[in-house]
């Protein structure tokens, strides 16, 4: 039995949608090859992107945060180690610390024990500490009559002031602490430091 054959002739019209269509399915190939690179169970998937599916604040973040390190309340000062300093000539209270109760800690924060005094003998006792990189303070406990301490409630870091007389934050950390944004040298540098009232010198 013989077949016959017929060629088939479609319009322009028709023409034109076939070539649309055969445009649309290389398109989907290209598509499901790019989908296909990033497949997680293709063995290459990935890899060349550089960070992993990490956004850029995980890739900026080594793991190497500020961490402040566990403070110990030391004992209520001696009058026999309080040592006097200079905070400004418009100061309502005379300011002394404890010098044995300094320390520097791993964290970059001097801790001490502060003793102010007003001219009508009221007395006030508190345990801070100063952050020297970003010059912050901050109070940890308070000095009771009893010679025990409380916590104190409000124990954030707050930035050093400048503006009021009574300035003893800002005498210490500049005068005798921080320098550069870093612990002014060693403990025993420091304790030397208030008890001859040598402050650092601008620049040194």
């Amino acid at each position: 039995m013989a077949f016959a054959f017929r060629a088939f002739h479609f319009s322009p019209a028709t023409n034109k949608i076939l070539q649309l269509l055969a445009a649309s399915l290389l398109l989907l190939s290209a598509v499901t090859q790019v989908h296909a690179a990033g497949d997680p169970f293709n063995p290459g998937a990935g890899a060349s992107s550089s960070n992993s599916g990490m956004s850029d604040d995980d890739d900026y973040d080594d793991g190497k945060s500020w961490q402040e390190a566990k403070t110990e309340i030391p004992p209520q000062p001696q009058a026999a180690n309080l040592v006097s300093f200079y905070v400004s000539p418009t100061a309502t209270m005379n300011f002394f610390i404890d010098v044995n109760s300094i320390s520097a800690g791993s964290d970059g924060v001097v801790r001490y024990t502060l003793v102010s005094k007003s001219q009508g003998g009221a007395e006030n006792i508190s345990y801070e500490g100063i952050r020297c990189q970003t010059y912050e303070s901050k109070s940890y406990a308070f000095g009771q009559k009893d010679g025990s301490w409380s916590r104190a409630r409000l124990s954030g870091w707050k930035q050093i002031s400048e503006s009021s007389g009574n300035r003893q934050h800002a005498a210490l950390a500049k005068d005798f602490l921080c320098q550069d944004g870093m612990i002014a040298g060693k403990v025993e540098d420091i304790r030397s430091r208030l008890r001859s009232n040598r402050p650092i010198k601008p620049g040194s």
